[in-house]
């Protein structure tokens, strides 16, 4: 990774301001990404971009938001979440447009932000529907529909196997589809996938779906401790017929991931989170996935005074 960075001391923190934190898309973001650190540890990192005089929560990550470290107390959170809006306000930034990280992700209760959002009169501007498998809750029993496909997969003799390269899926079935659907490219390239893959070969893996020694469905899954999160789903046009996703998913479901915590379908939303697709949704259900969200907000930087007189 690249470093072009400038040191900014504020009260009690100090913050690593990075220009090129997410380096492989430097070429589409104005990177504004902080890493926050406390008497010489780091208690926080904000992936953020700007635009002009706005700073977002970092547009390139699916999710990506205020992460602090696990053992930091409501008061020092309140006390770095003031700093990072001073020190963008003093750097020529009015707004900061934040997505939270759903609350899945988290490996210890972590709400303290949403306090703090109500005092600092943070404007709710988007909410996105995930669909979500919680492991301690799950339906044993899923939809007729999937129980065919399953069925017809097998029948067919559908073969799922991981593997280390993603060029099959990514040149014979998930840009096509992309392309010819939406008229757009996976937001991560062929390149890109694999840089991110070499920096994290135990988090990044690559499942795909064989029919007669060709590529027929695949996803691609991004691991963090307690949840499987898939990234990218996409099959050929067969796959009613096939079972293709049916099976593929029945065996990342019920046998790869069956120690997590949750597995995570993704949204479901289109037109910035005013519409689902219904259908997509539907699917997504039928495996026995369930609704949560995520938020997505917008404060004035010049509002951390409000923070000044919270503690008593």
């Amino acid at each position: 990774m690249l470093w072009n960075a400038f040191i900014s001391k504020a009260k009690n923190a100090t913050f690593l301001f990075n220009r090129d934190f997410m380096e492989y898309h430097n070429d589409r973001f104005v990177d504004a990404s902080l890493l926050v650190f406390k008497e010489g540890k780091l208690v926080a990192v904000i992936p953020a971009n700007r635009e002009g005089d706005v700073v977002h929560s970092h547009q390139g990550l699916t999710y990506g938001g205020f992460i602090t470290s696990e053992v930091l107390k409501l008061k020092d959170a309140m006390e770095v979440f003031q700093s990072v809006l001073k020190h963008f306000e003093n750097n020529g930034i009015s707004s900061f447009n934040l997505k939270l990280i759903p609350s899945i992700y988290t490996t210890a209760p972590s709400e303290e932000l949403l306090y703090f959002l109500s005092l600092l009169q943070a404007r709710l501007t988007r909410r996105d529907v995930l669909s979500v498998i919680d492991y301690s809750v799950f339906p044993k029993v899923v939809s007729n529909n999937r129980k065919r496909g399953l069925k017809r997969a097998k029948s067919k003799g559908l073969i799922v196997k991981e593997e280390t390269l993603f060029d099959g899926f990514w040149d014979t079935v998930l840009t096509p589809n992309l392309k010819e659907k939406y008229g757009k490219a996976p937001v991560h390239s062929l390149e890109e996938i694999k840089k991110l893959r070499d920096s994290f070969p135990k988090q990044i893996r690559q499942f795909n779906v064989y029919y007669e020694d060709a590529i027929v469905a695949g996803t691609t899954i991004f691991e963090t401790e307690t949840v499987a999160h898939a990234q990218y789903i996409s099959a050929t046009e067969n796959k009613q017929e096939l079972g293709s996703l049916d099976i593929l998913f029945h065996h990342l479901i019920n046998e790869v991931y069956k120690d997590k915590n949750y597995f995570d379908f993704g949204v479901s939303n289109e037109n910035q989170g005013k519409n689902i697709n219904e259908g997509l949704l539907y699917w997504k259900e039928s495996f026995g996935a369930r609704t949560i969200i995520q938020d997505f907000y917008s404060l004035e930087t010049h509002n951390h005074y409000l923070l000044d007189q919270v503690l008593q």
